[in-house]
């Protein structure tokens, strides 16, 4: 068993993870995990626990859980979004085909409400956008 497990551990926390070491060599052949730091995933910052200090082997197994999480995180953040579009589409299906007059009264306004900020929002991007890249093609 002590071949199987990793050397650190990180338990997911709301912005970030608490880091333990990992410890099996022990007289009682205990797992024994020890808190070294904490890592917020929003900002990056890495805080020692306590008084303790981190080696450069710890500092870099927690940058790359970092990195990793991050991209973990932002992949969730796109699936969600391409989720949400499929959830619209199957909406639209069902006010078409299968709600009742009760149902509609129930969620129109909070549909009517949500689609109009989020149209706003989109279309006031895309024009930044837009913007932005206007002045790189007339100095082309």
């Amino acid at each position: 068993m002590p071949g199987d497990l990793p050397e650190y551990y990180f338990r997911i926390r709301e912005n970030g993870a608490a880091v333990f070491r990992v410890d099996t060599e022990n007289r009682q052949r205990r797992i024994e995990m020890d808190q070294i730091a904490v890592v917020n995933v929003r900002n990056g910052e890495i805080k020692p626990q306590g008084d303790g200090t981190l080696s450069e082997a710890d500092l870099a197994v927690i940058r790359d859980w970092l990195a990793r999480r991050i991209a973990q995180l932002a992949a969730r953040d796109m699936d969600d979004i391409h989720r949400a579009v499929d959830h619209l589409n199957l909406t639209t299906q069902w006010v078409q085909s299968k709600a009742s007059d009760a149902q509609l009264d129930e969620v129109t306004d909070a549909l009517l409400l949500a689609m109009h900020d989020l149209r706003s929002v989109l279309v006031r991007k895309k024009a930044d956008r837009l913007m932005k890249a206007a002045p790189a093609e007339d100095e082309a």
